[in-house]
């Protein structure tokens, strides 16, 4: 028995010996739950991994498809169906090759994750280098932490969540949750839980073409979805016992609360937000919470020009609108296409279906209250774009017409009071109500559908040799010459190669050659246009497809690059009707160039002083003008400001429909405005300039483009430029020579004669005229404090249009 058990000392001591790299918790030899410094966990090695000391979680490298791995945190024990439930991933977006990975423990204290022999890591926990060593530790809550030799945490897994939250860990206003792709792939999908900036949890879809928050009702005020706006600071916790309590006021108890259950809180890959028990018998989660009942009211489920509803043999399905069909028939998010025209505009050749009960939410190209139905088909008419209307009765007694144009979001309720109207051409056959969505599409999941292996193979390449020959080579003769080659390496390859794939990847939108764009454009000799920030041509593709082509400015490449990245990442997060589209960029060397729809009718600036503009076109362009700053900096999810609203920056397409453009100017700011100092210099054109642009202490918000948009709407009545004419009185300034008018005319309304451009063809109502005036006239006023926002810039006009001499009161 003696000779036994020195057998089993001495086994364990060469095992020990053999594995330095983990060293067991003091409750438990078996269980290696410490990476000490200098140490590696290796992909290839799979017994390199860490394990709580209560044997309920482990971290390691984390199969998620061919060849692919990420370093994860799961629970130990499988599932019923051997699968394991993931909580935590450190590069869910980049997966690691399944050879030479490793994930490091520097004795400076970050932890590093290197994919193969890439000479860059894939991830860092980023902790500023210091001599002091630090021990990864896996503790028995999950959590998965860098602690130094003063006891301090220096970073933990909790401190960047994916889409599960554990108990005990707090959500923060820095800590969102983001669902998964889907239920195989775990890269990050498009739902989105976090702290909103006026301290209410919410619920966001954040799709590749538009974005919307849909939890708690956006249409609501927090207050009245029972939740509190007032909190010294955002935070979020589920306890052990099934009790969540938050910072907002939102409370919530699971449906076993008080049984010391396995929890979690995750945002599903169906967009909602659930607590799961688990169900130690039978080995499944149990659901026992969610935040939304109704599964349909999730944006983005069924994608554009479709329906979700709820039925009791297919829980939640999704159907294509009639006479339309699927783009993806294995992901309903990509919604369906129309078999018809859709290009119809007020040929007298469409008509509309009708669908009670059904409601598409939000996408309103004009909302018009108390309104008849078939005055509300006429707006629809009258609108090119307009997809259809929903015309809905309010509980003030009348009906609202909301015109559409897009569909997204929809949905069916037997508790709606209103209908939908699909506008289609009049040889579709009008087979009307909801009994067209039963048998609509359904995917197809068939297992017989081919897999996309992820690409990690990184194979022995003979150049590759040869040129480590020849680097050992040029060390021989001499460091200059390795200098050279690494410089060159580095200068046209890896960098060149590793933007554009970002770009490419984070945008989505296309990527042309600088060949490619200097055909279409005939060598950039066909200019349209140019401002401070480049020169637009005009360019045609082979596929007969018309762009406007912006070459941009050629700075060093660094700044070129970051004024590209700038004005894609703005452009990308933005979808509104009276924005630029924009299509693509380039990116080759020196070679900066975005890539916009072409509009017509070119600048406001172009034909403020020909005869397309009337007096009607002019309002239209001011209200549509209105409504994308107001989409700029009110509605979309970050704030962005515009800088540099001028004639030359409102673009007209076919109908003279104002499209505002040029964000190369543009910042983005936080919705608290804590980052309006990163504003280091003036920004904009002389004569649109703001005047708090010219004092240093004066903060700089929305109200910029408030005051540019006033001299804009200044000059499209008076016909006068603001930053070249100089009949005008009153040092320049056009609204200060408007004003000596008004005050000159003592109080009768001849001053608006002298003050209109006389060359602009049509009449125009002279009370109409003074109310708009009026309202430019508030949008330019020096204090920025007394100029209106964007959104009651647009509310005005809107009222203006519908009240006539009514409204001159309100102003």
């Amino acid at each position: 028995m003696a000779s036994l058990f020195v057998f089993h000392v001495v086994a364990l001591v060469l095992l020990l010996s053999k594995t330095p790299l983990l060293y067991s918790s003091p409750t438990s030899l078996s269980l290696p739950s410490v990476l000490k410094p200098g140490s590696t966990l290796s992909v290839e090695n799979k017994d390199d991994f860490l394990i709580s000391p209560n044997g309920l979680f482990t971290a390691g490298f984390y199969s998620v498809g061919e060849n692919a791995y990420c370093f994860s945190v799961w629970f130990t024990k499988p599932l019923s169906d051997k699968s394991h439930t993931i909580v935590w991933m450190a590069n869910r977006d980049v997966p690691v090759n399944g050879k030479r990975s490793k994930l490091s423990l520097l004795k400076t204290g970050n932890l590093v994750l290197r994919d193969a022999a890439q000479p860059l890591p894939i991830w860092t926990t980023n902790i500023i280098d210091s001599k002091e060593p630090a021990h990864l530790f896996m503790n028995n809550t999950g959590n998965l932490y860098l602690q130094n030799q003063d006891n301090q945490i220096i970073w933990q897994s909790f401190g960047s969540p994916t889409n599960t939250l554990l108990p005990l860990q707090q959500l923060t206003k820095d800590t969102p949750l983001v669902s998964s792709r889907s239920s195989t792939n775990y890269s990050s999908g498009f739902y989105k839980l976090y702290f909103d900036n006026d301290n209410v949890i919410r619920l966001v879809y954040n799709g590749p073409r538009v974005a919307g928050i849909y939890w708690p009702d956006s249409r609501k005020t927090a207050w009245a979805s029972g939740r509190s706006t007032f909190a010294s600071r955002r935070t979020a916790t589920l306890d052990m016992s099934g009790h969540f309590v938050s910072s907002d006021s939102l409370f919530f108890n699971t449906s076993d609360s008080e049984n010391q259950s396995v929890r979690r809180l995750t945002v599903d890959v169906d967009g909602n937000f659930r607590a799961y028990s688990l169900d130690e018998t039978r080995r499944i989660w149990k659901v026992t919470w969610q935040a939304i009942s109704d599964t349909c009211r999730v944006h983005g489920i069924c994608g554009e020009n479709s329906t979700c509803s709820i039925s009791p043999s297919h829980d939640r399905k999704c159907s294509c609108l009639p006479n339309h069909t699927m783009i993806n028939r294995t992901d309903w998010s990509y919604g369906c296409k129309p078999k018809f025209n859709t290009t119809l505009c007020g040929n007298g050749e469409d008509d509309f279906l009708h669908f009670p009960n059904f409601d598409f939410y939000g996408y309103e190209a004009k909302y018009v209250p108390n309104i008849t139905r078939e005055e509300c088909k006429k707006v629809c008419l009258g609108i090119c774009n307009c997809k259809g209307f929903h015309f809905n009765y309010e509980t003030e007694g009348y009906f609202s017409c909301y015109a559409k144009f897009r569909l997204l979001n929809g949905f069916r309720t037997v508790n709606s009071n209103g209908s939908m109207y699909l506008k289609v051409p009049k040889s579709i056959p009008l087979l009307s109500n909801s009994e067209n969505f039963v048998n609509g599409d359904d995917l197809i999941c068939s297992e017989k559908l081919p897999t996309v292996p992820i690409d990690r193979a990184y194979e022995k390449n003979p150049k590759h040799e040869s040129v480590k020959s020849l680097m050992i080579f040029t060390y021989v003769f001499g460091a200059l010459e390795t200098i050279c080659i690494i410089y060159f390496f580095c200068r046209t390859r890896k960098p060149s190669t590793t933007r554009q794939g970002y770009l490419q990847a984070t945008t989505g939108f296309q990527r042309f050659s600088y060949a490619e764009l200097k055909k279409a454009t005939s060598n950039f000799s066909k200019e349209i246009g140019r401002g401070g920030g480049g020169i637009v041509y005009k360019g045609e593709f082979s596929n007969n497809r018309v762009a406007a082509i912006k070459l941009l400015k050629e700075y060093s490449n660094k700044q070129g690059e970051a004024e590209l990245l700038a004005e894609i990442s703005t452009l990308g997060r933005l979808n509104h009707m009276n924005l630029i589209d924009i299509w693509g960029y380039c990116s080759e060397r020196k070679h900066k160039l975005l890539v916009y729809e072409y509009m017509e009718n070119g600048s406001l600036a172009q034909n403020l002083h020909s005869s397309k503009l009337d007096w009607s076109k002019r309002f239209d362009i001011a209200v549509g003008t209105a409504k994308g700053l107001a989409y700029l900096h009110e509605e979309c999810l970050e704030w962005v400001l515009h800088c540099d609203v001028k004639p030359h920056n409102i673009l007209l397409d076919t109908n003279c429909n104002p499209k505002v453009a040029d964000f190369g100017l543009s910042k983005l700011l936080d919705r608290d405005g804590t980052h309006n100092t990163e504003f280091t210099r003036a920004r904009g054109t002389r004569g649109y300039m703001a005047p708090e642009w010219l004092f240093v202490n004066h903060p700089i918000t929305s109200k910029v483009d408030v005051y540019s948009y006033g001299v804009v709407i200044l000059e499209m009545i008076t016909g006068r430029s603001p930053a070249s004419d100089q009949s005008l009185e009153s040092k320049g300034r056009l609204d200060s020579w408007v004003k000596e008018k008004m005050i000159a005319a003592g109080g009768t309304n001849g001053w608006i004669e002298e003050v209109v451009d006389v060359t602009v063809d049509g009449k125009y109502d002279i009370n109409k005229m003074e109310i708009l005036i009026k309202v430019a006239l508030r949008c330019s006023e020096e204090d920025k404090d007394a100029r209106p926002t964007m959104s009651q810039v647009v509310d005005m006009l809107l009222q203006v249009e519908e009240n006539g001499d009514n409204y001159e009161d309100s102003i």
